[in-house]
């Protein structure tokens, strides 16, 4: 089990690229999951359904199961947002678990950046990012890189640069500390 992560600042198609990119490395024979850090309150069920309905009467956990899914929502209730590493534990065995946001944590990343978003660009400043997904002219030294709209060039550099999770785990319980 590997893991790479995306990372970018809002608006910079990180998750259009990665509803491309999943097909692509599913094409080449490999199950893959995804973890995606929400900067807001959300839901993933809707109000008058039963899951809906159990959270809001207070339940830490609402396991909702068919013969389709499974999804489990844990609400915190007040504790403090869990680290990138606890929910790493919570993953299933997959070959490749693909990161969204968590831009903070230190995890091997593929930058996302968009020119029309007119934000500054993350590798300056972040050493764990390894390479970047982006429209803008390059060169970027040290980094491999690929056009944003390459999701084939892009799942390349996901399997390059992606690390065994063990390896993730050990990085992120240090900085933890």
């Amino acid at each position: 089990m590997r893991v790479i992560g995306l990372a970018g600042w809002s608006g910079a198609g990180k998750t259009t690229l990665i509803v491309r990119l999943l097909p692509a490395l599913i094409a080449r024979g490999l199950s893959v999951s995804t973890l995606k850090h929400a900067h807001h309150r959300f839901d993933v069920d809707h109000p008058g359904k039963d899951s809906f309905e159990h959270r809001l009467a207070g339940a830490r956990e609402v396991l909702v199961s068919s013969g389709q899914r499974w999804a489990l929502m844990h609400e915190l209730r007040g504790a403090g947002e869990p680290p990138l590493s606890f929910l790493l534990d919570k993953m299933s065995r997959v070959d490749l678990v693909v990161i969204e946001g968590f831009k903070g944590d230190s995890h091997p990343k593929i930058e996302v950046h968009r020119l029309e978003n007119a934000k500054p660009f993350l590798h300056p400043g972040d050493r764990d990012i390894v390479a970047i997904a982006t429209d803008a002219p390059g060169p970027f030294p040290g980094l491999d890189q690929a056009r944003l709209d390459d999701a084939g060039a892009i799942a390349d550099l996901a399997l390059k640069h992606a690390r065994p999770i063990d390896e993730i785990r050990a990085r992120l319980r240090a900085a933890e500390r």
